[in-house]
């Protein structure tokens, strides 16, 4: 399905979930002087300006980023992102998952960046533009299999699908098992909606089953508007980073401050 464009949501409160903690990851990565690996399966544009009407018109990025971004210190790897891209582009302009990335990896790490959507995929490459990184008009979950292993083998992978292919919850678990054979030193993280409907329920009782030692951490927060199903965000990490924990708990108290 190619109808979703994240263009309406960025900045929301799951993206400050979400990006936090893969800005965390990437740069506790780089601590250590070994090249790695970044993929993502469903990379987005990439840079979104929130400014533009779809921003405006939903009210995430007002909730999210705009409230919330008092929240992080200014040596944080989220903090130091979000500062590079609006230096860059403008105070208006949130960086995807891609450009946090290219902002916060080095010149011998390896990026690869998926997208399907043709007017998202176009918008990715001219972002990635500056900066380092492979694009892929593909879909992420083939390139992923095909990359892995990857070499380096030190690395992160992201999926972060819409979820608008309901059969997603259904073979996500299936991926992953696949994958964590294939690539068993790699951090594996997945993004996942809470949903009024609970139908990513299943989807995780599944893969706490099959990668019991991951870990899974989430977030709630009020509904952005009457109707509005997502009531949450959540991460789960196969191979998790040593002291993840102390950067999950302060999302929770932070996000537990929006009640």
């Amino acid at each position: 399905m190619l109808s979703y464009q994240h263009h309406y949501h960025a900045g929301n409160l799951a993206d400050v979930h979400k990006h936090a903690l893969l800005a965390w990851m990437l740069n506790y990565l780089i601590q250590k002087d070994k090249p790695l690996t970044y993929i993502e399966t469903h990379a987005g544009r990439g840079l979104y300006d929130l400014s533009a009407p779809e921003a405006v018109k939903t009210g995430e990025a007002a909730m999210g980023i705009t409230r919330t971004a008092g929240w992080f210190p200014k040596g944080h790897p989220y903090a130091k992102s979000l500062e590079s891209i609006q230096k860059k582009h403008g105070k208006t302009a949130y960086p995807g998952s891609p450009l946090i990335a290219a902002t916060i990896l080095r010149p011998d790490d390896t990026l690869h960046f998926a997208e399907l959507h043709p007017g998202e995929f176009t918008v990715l490459r001219d972002a990635l533009w500056d900066y380092k990184g492979h694009t892929y008009q593909q879909d992420g979950f083939e390139l992923a299999q095909s990359l892995c292993p990857p070499e380096p083998r030190r690395g992160l992978l992201l999926i972060d699908p819409s979820y608008e292919v309901k059969t997603d919850y259904d073979t996500i678990p299936r991926f992953l098992q696949t994958l964590h054979r294939k690539w068993n030193v790699g951090i594996l993280t997945l993004w996942y909606p809470i949903l009024k409907s609970g139908a990513h329920l299943e989807m995780l009782a599944q893969l706490q089953h099959d990668h019991p030692t991951a870990l899974r951490h989430e977030v709630t927060f009020p509904p952005i508007r009457d109707g509005h199903r997502m009531t949450g965000s959540g991460i789960f990490v196969i191979n998790p980073p040593y002291g993840i924990e102390k950067e999950m708990k302060f999302l929770s108290d932070r996000f537990k401050g929006l009640r």
